[in-house]
C-alpha cells in the first residue's frame, strides 16, 4: 500500500481527479486526509518528502499558544486548545501530555502567569491536559535544579502537548492513503492547467527519480505550500501579490542533562520580548526558537550566528552551568509562512498566526498561516471552501474522531520504539526474521538498524536524509552521529531497495553536505 511504485502506478491509472493537494507539509497532508475521509478522489503531490520543510522544524510541542493568550488572540487559543485535545486522543502514540514549568522572578510575574493561565486552564474545557498550579520557589528549584535559583520568587506549572513533528506527518501520510488517496513525494508541479475561461482545470507534474511527466485533471487544486504559497499564486497569476513572508526560527538541541527531571521550562521573558521554549524530546532537550524575518524562502534554511548567540545568552542567563556552542548536538532552522506585513515596521510576533483560506480569480484555493496544533482545522475549513464553491459534492468531515495511523491508546516511552505505535510489533517481527537488524545503528544511540528498514519498505523514505532526519531523526539529534552512521543507512538501501553503489556514492556525499550544515562549529 506505501509502496511508490504503486502509488505510481495510480497516477496513470487515473488521470482525473476530484482534488489535487500541492504541498506534503502537516497542512497539505491534513488535507488529504479530510478528502479522503469525504469519499472525493485525493491526490497529494510533494516535490521533495513529506515534512521535509517547516513541518520537521517545529518546537515539537501540540498547544494552544500561551503567547497568543498574552496577546488577546483568544479565538485561536480556544480553537488550538481543542485541536491540541483531540490529536492527544487521535494520535496518542506521538503526543504526550508534558509539564512545563514558568520560572517567575517577582509577585507580579507570578501573579500575572497564574492568572493567564487559570484561563488557559478554562478554555480548555473538557479537553484540558491538566490544571495550572502556582509552586514555591524550594519546590521550583526541586524540579529544575539546573536553573538559577538567585532572585527566584517560585513557578507556575502548567500542562501542554509535546510530539514528534516529522513523525507524525509520516503516520498522516499513510493515514491519507489508507483512506483512499494517493500521496506521492519526490513529484513537483510544474504548471497549472487552465480551460478557456482561465479557471484551473488539472496541473502538470514531474516525477523528480524518474523525469518522467504527468498531465492531471481535477475539479480542485489546493495551494497547500507554506513558504512556497507565492511561488503556486504567481505559478497561477505572474502579477499575483507576495502573501507570505517568511519568518525563520531556528532551535539547538543538547544533552539531556541542561534539563533534569521531567519538565519542561518556558522562559516568559527575552531580551526582545519573546519567550524560550526548553523541552524534553527523544531523551534530549530541544531549545527555541527565534523569530527573524528573512528575505526569501528555501528548503534548508540555515541559522544564522545572531540566532544562535541570542539563544546560548539567553540560556546562560538562567542556567546554573554555561553552556557553549561545543555542547550543541544539532542545530535546525525552519520557516514560518507569516502573513506579508503590511509595513515595514509590524513586527513578527505582532503577525496573527490565525490561517486563511484564499480563493483566486481561477478557483485555485490557497491555505495560509496557521501552526502544527490546528491542521485538521485548517483542513476542514480548506475543504468546506471547496463544497461552498460547487467544486465538489456536499458530504461532512469526520476526522474528529479519526485516528491517525499508528494510534494505540498509550505513549509508554521507556521503549524508544513506542512512536511507531502499532506499527512497533512488525519492527520487532523484522529483528525476529533477521537479528542482525536488533543492532544499534551508533553505539551512544538507542536507534535500530530495523528501523531504517522500516521507513525504506513502509514509510516511502527514498534517500539517506528521508530516514536520518524526518523517519528516525538522528540528524536532528544529534548531527555527528547522523554523519557516523550515514554509510550503515546507504548499505541498508542497497540491500532492502536495490540502489547500486553509483547511487549510494552520489547519497552518501549528498548527506554528509547536509549534515555539516547542522553542526554548530
Amino acid at each position: 500500500m506505501f509502496d511508490r511504485d504503486f502509488l505510481l502506478k495510480q497516477l496513470e491509472q487515473n488521470t482525473v481527479w476530484d482534488v489535487i493537494i500541492i504541498g506534503g507539509g502537516a497542512t497539505g497532508l491534513g488535507v488529504a486526509i479530510d478528502s479522503a475521509t469525504r469519499g472525493y478522489k485525493t491526490l497529494l503531490l510533494e516535490q521533495s518528502d513529506f515534512a521535509k520543510g517547516t513541518s520537521s522544524r517545529s518546537t515539537k510541542l501540540i498547544h494552544g499558544g500561551v503567547r497568543y493568550l498574552a496577546q488577546g488572540n483568544l479565538d485561536l487559543v480556544k480553537e488550538a486548545l481543542y485541536e491540541r485535545g483531540l490529536l492527544l486522543k487521535n494520535a496518542s502514540h506521538l503526543v504526550r501530555n508534558q509539564s512545563f514549568i514558568i520560572p517567575t522572578y517577582s509577585w507580579w510575574d507570578t501573579f500575572f502567569y497564574t492568572f493567564g493561565l487559570k484561563t488557559y486552564d478554562f478554555f480548555s474545557g473538557k479537553l484540558s491536559f491538566g490544571k495550572s498550579e502556582w509552586i514555591s520557589k524550594t519546590k521550583t528549584a526541586s524540579r529544575l535544579p539546573t536553573i538559577k535559583s538567585e532572585h527566584l520568587s517560585g513557578g507556575v506549572v502548567y500542562s501542554d502537548g509535546q510530539f514528534d513533528d516529522a513523525r507524525l506527518a509520516i503516520n498522516m501520510a499513510q493515514t491519507a492513503i489508507e483512506q483512499g488517496a494517493t500521496v506521492l513525494n519526490y513529484v513537483k508541479v510544474g504548471g497549472l492547467q487552465k480551460d478557456s475561461q482561465g479557471q484551473i482545470k488539472g496541473v502538470s507534474a514531474i516525477d523528480v527519480e524518474t523525469q518522467h511527466h504527468y498531465y492531471l485533471s481535477t475539479k480542485v487544486v489546493i495551494n497547500a505550500t507554506g513558504v512556497f504559497t507565492d511561488d503556486i499564486l504567481q505559478m497561477d497569476d505572474p502579477e499575483a501579490k507576495h502573501t507570505v513572508r517568511p519568518s525563520q526560527g531556528i532551535h539547538l538541541v543538547f544533552d539531556r542533562s541542561i534539563l533534569s527531571g521531567n519538565d519542561a521550562v518556558m522562559i516568559p521573558k527575552t531580551v526582545d520580548g519573546r519567550v524560550l521554549f526548553l523541552v524534553p524530546w527523544h531523551n534530549r532537550v530541544v531549545v527555541g526558537t527565534t523569530d527573524t524575518l528573512v528575505e526569501r524562502h528555501q528548503l534548508e534554511p540555515e541559522p544564522l550566528e545572531n540566532e544562535v548567540d541570542f539563544i546560548l545568552n539567553t540560556l546562560n542567563t538562567y542556567l546554573k552551568v554555561k553552556v557553549t556552542k561545543a555542547d550543541v548536538l544539532s542545530q535546525f532552522a525552519g520557516l514560518r509562512p507569516l502573513a506579508a506585513p503590511k509595513n515595514a515596521s509590524e513586527k513578527t510576533k505582532e503577525i496573527s498566526r490565525s490561517h486563511k483560506v484564499i480563493v483566486s480569480a481561477s478557483d485555485l484555493i490557497t491555505i495560509t498561516g496557521g501552526k502544527w496544533t490546528t491542521y485538521r482545522r485548517m483542513a476542514q475549513d480548506t475543504i468546506n471552501k471547496a463544497i461552498a464553491l460547487g467544486k465538489l459534492p456536499k458530504k461532512v468531515c469526520v476526522t474528529e474522531k479519526l485516528s491517525i495511523h499508528g494510534a494505540d491508546g498509550s505513549a509508554d516511552d521507556t521503549d524508544h520504539l513506542y512512536i511507531y505505535g502499532t506499527d512497533q510489533k512488525f519492527i520487532e517481527a523484522l529483528i525476529e526474521e533477521a537479528p542482525e537488524l536488533g543492532e544499534k545503528l551508533h553505539p551512544r544511540l538507542e536507534f535500530l538498524k530495523a528501523e531504517v528498514v522500516w521507513a525504506i519498505k513502509n514509510e516511502m523514505a527514498r534517500t539517506i536524509e528521508d530516514v536520518l532526519a524526518r523517519r528516525v531523526r538522528i540528524l536532528f539529534l544529534d548531527a555527528r552521529a547522523a554523519l557516523e552512521v550515514a554509510p550503515i543507512v546507504t548499505e541498508l538501501f542497497g540491500k532492502y531497495l536495490g540502489k547500486n553503489a553509483e547511487w549510494q556514492h552520489l547519497q552518501l556525499q549528498e548527506f554528509k553536505k547536509l549534515a555539516e550544515r547542522y553542526i554548530l562549529k
